[in-house]
């Protein structure tokens, strides 16, 4: 065989090669192409760090009925006694109808007195129908000595915005009775809105000043139901702790219910109001509170103290009757020691809690472009909001380090992660959670997310992979 049939055969040869290199190329494209999509799979509750059993909280002698101490930024319940128990709560109804009317009105408006509202039982200021008072005099009059007909007057102020353009136009010293009870239920319809909002599912108001009342609702399907004004002492607390921390007027509500003694002169007449709160001189740090009394409710109280970068908050009822007045102070006392003695800030972030984000690696992506054909594809995975400052983020929305927490208490962090995904990826995808639990409460939680974009093999993927290797023979 001459030289010529050799270089021709050789050729014959390195030509089928590419051919079948080429074949078998275009057939990879294909399987690739037609893979079925890839369910991603999730790793359900790996432990980073298991929490160790707390020691058992001791009983504190209480005389109160049910009571709470919370911690106000987390809104976590620190001591409990019937803490979730619906019961009367007198007058500290009068801190969600101070509130509302900061987050409603202007503290200048001048409002008109009604009947309705100068008919109410003592505690009173004696209001009389047809006077004019600033909103401002009788948030002083409705939280300093806690009267009844102020309540009245301001929640027809803000309620009577709601009702029908006639009733809003009329002048409310010529309000009937069922007039200004219209206006009260708008208010109520406030209150319990706002309740509602802040998570209180066991709260039910029905007068603005705390007044025992009952009332009937008729339902969809005709059937009436029964309630009562009453809270918890778990929902009291949060209400305050709103108060005090989230609502927009916080800084007003505490002007008012700190303020040691309010004069004004109204009407021709003279009149002082003085603040009935003893806990402000009771302890270091004592931020404000609210008294309250009635015959079914017992002595309540709600109040708070502000010490060392921590805000608690007492909530009391039932605690106590006649001749027992003084009983809502001692236990306040006891409770807020409790928790100055016993707890203390620890932040989510420090060495032995946070969940290292070195741990995280890579994560599998099928159906996902590579530089080399047949590799498989991964994307880096990282922590939202680690690159700040600050590295969490609680469930409400707002930025968080950490908790109140006992020495003896320790943290349990679980994530949860997708075992694999599919592509086209893109940079900040959600792909799982690390959850910082204590006592069986979720307190914090990060999410885990992608750090690179993953394009999905598609048809002009596969062809310049065949060519870079068709041409690379």
């Amino acid at each position: 065989m001459d030289e010529m049939h050799i270089q021709i055969m050789n050729g014959a040869r390195m030509k089928n090669r590419r051919n079948k290199t080429v074949r078998c190329l275009i057939l990879a494209c294909v399987l690739l192409l037609s893979q079925c999509p890839i369910v991603s799979h999730a790793w359900d509750g790996n432990v980073y760090s298991e929490a160790e059993q707390p020691v058992d909280i001791p009983e504190i002698p209480l005389y109160a009925t049910a009571a709470v101490l919370m911690d106000a930024d987390s809104g976590r319940v620190l001591y409990g006694k019937n803490q979730d128990t619906a019961m009367a709560m007198a007058s500290t109804t009068k801190i969600m109808t101070c509130i509302l009317v900061l987050e409603n009105v202007s503290p200048e408006d001048v409002l008109t007195v009604s009947a309705y509202a100068a008919s109410m039982p003592k505690v009173k200021l004696y209001i009389q129908k047809g006077e004019r008072y600033q909103v401002r005099e009788l948030l002083y009059s409705l939280m300093l000595e806690s009267h009844n007909d102020s309540a009245v007057a301001l929640a027809e102020y803000v309620g009577k915005q709601y009702l029908s353009e006639e009733l809003r136009g009329k002048d409310t010293a010529e309000y009937t009775v069922d007039e200004s009870k219209q206006a009260m239920a708008a208010f109520a319809l406030l209150m319990n809105k706002k309740a509602a909002e802040l998570g209180c599912e066991n709260t039910w108001f029905i007068t603005p000043n705390g007044l025992d009342a009952t009332e009937e609702i008729t339902l969809g399907d005709g059937s009436v139901l029964s309630k009562e004004h009453c809270t918890t002492a778990r929902e009291l607390a949060r209400i305050m702790a709103y108060c005090i921390r989230e609502s927009p007027s916080r800084e007003a509500f505490l002007e008012v219910t700190r303020t040691r003694s309010y004069s004004f002169h109204e009407n021709g007449r003279s009149f002082s109001c003085v603040n009935h709160n003893a806990f402000l001189d009771m302890m270091s740090g004592a931020l404000t509170g609210k008294t309250g009394f009635t015959n079914k409710a017992g002595y309540c109280y709600v109040g708070a103290l502000e010490r060392d970068g921590r805000t608690f908050v007492v909530a009391l009822l039932a605690c106590g009757w006649p001749n027992n007045k003084n009983y809502k102070w001692s236990d306040t006392g006891k409770l807020m020691q409790y928790g100055l003695e016993n707890y203390s800030y620890r932040s989510f972030s420090e060495e032995g809690i946070a969940f290292d984000e070195g741990r995280l690696g890579e994560l599998r992506v099928k159906n996902g472009q590579t530089s080399v054909l047949g590799d498989t594809a991964y994307t880096k995975l990282r922590i939202e909001g680690r690159e700040g400052a600050n590295l969490s983020n609680d469930l409400a929305g707002e930025w968080r380090e950490g908790l109140l927490m006992r020495t003896d208490e320790q943290v349990k962090v679980v994530y949860h992660m997708e075992e694999e995904l599919t592509a086209p990826v893109v940079p900040g995808m959600t792909v799982g959670t690390i959850e910082y639990i204590v006592e069986n409460t979720v307190y914090k939680k990060e999410n885990i997310i992608t750090a690179d974009a993953i394009d999905k093999i598609d048809l002009e993927w596969c062809m310049r992979q065949v060519l870079e290797r068709f041409f690379s023979l």
